[in-house]
């Protein structure tokens, strides 16, 4: 099953902190969502957080950009990706 579209957009996580969810739509019709969670430690292989830094929106907590680049850079290369290539997803 390859992977139809992937969209992202900005939500407020269980701890009122602005983070993004992505909805991922498969050829077949199945769609998921997932979020990303923010934690308080830093593993050595953890994403780095992208947060917009405006004071006048969410006190600078914002995800606006993080949420541009899965829509205008990473969802377009994932489009037509097969889901059971993870490795390959996680390489790209």
């Amino acid at each position: 099953m390859k992977i139809k579209h992937v969209w992202a957009h900005e939500i407020i996580n269980s701890k009122a902190t602005p983070t993004v969810e992505v909805l991922l739509i498969l050829e077949n019709g199945i769609s998921t969502t997932a979020g990303c969670p923010s934690g308080t430690s830093k593993g050595t292989y953890e994403a780095t957080e992208i947060r917009d830094d405006d004071p006048s929106r969410m006190a600078g907590l914002g995800v606006l950009k993080a949420v541009n680049n899965v829509n205008s850079i990473i969802a377009p290369r994932l489009i037509g990706m097969e889901i059971t290539k993870q490795h390959d997803i996680d390489k790209l």
